[in-house]
């Protein structure tokens, strides 16, 4: 399976930086993962929050890859406990669905078009988390679903 990540933004400190590259390592068994940050806008007037997300959301687009399995990350998304969350993905993977693409937004959320080619909406919790800190929270729980579904000791 191909999983990849696509993120507004950059991680800015090390130790996230550090974290996601020990997971990032220890998914290599399991599937092939990537990153892709497209570039976030400066938000200069909160008038135009929906123009930022529209030019945000098109650079995301031109980064998914036809065919792909759309998880967008939503605070109004499903919310999943790991073992469910590792059976989606198994689902996904029975399915015959070889490429799967998780985007999280950027400050101002996601676009509508974006949000409307999504397959899954997910919401990890009520709480707001940084955009940075919820990629370590996704990319471990991804993890976790692997090691769930091999029946691995990862998850107890």
């Amino acid at each position: 399976m191909n999983i990849k990540i696509i993120a507004v933004g950059k991680i800015k400190e090390q130790y996230l930086k550090d974290a996601i590259k020990e997971y990032e390592k220890r998914l290599a068994p399991f599937c092939s993962f990537s990153t892709v940050e497209v570039q976030a806008e400066q938000i200069n007037d909160e008038a135009l929050c929906e123009k930022y997300k529209e030019l945000e959301a098109d650079r995301i687009l031109q980064a998914i890859k036809q065919g792909s399995y759309i998880i967008t990350l939503e605070i109004k998304g499903r919310m999943f406990s790991s073992e469910m969350f590792a059976q989606k993905i198994k689902d996904i993977s029975n399915q015959g669905i070889n490429d799967v693409s998780f985007i999280i937004g950027g400050a101002n959320g996601l676009h509508q078009k974006v949000t409307n080619i999504s397959h899954l909406k997910l919401s990890f919790s009520n709480m707001t988390f940084t955009h940075q800190m919820i990629r370590l929270l996704l990319v471990e729980q991804i993890y976790r679903s692997f090691k769930i579904n091999a029946n691995e000791p990862y998850h107890r």
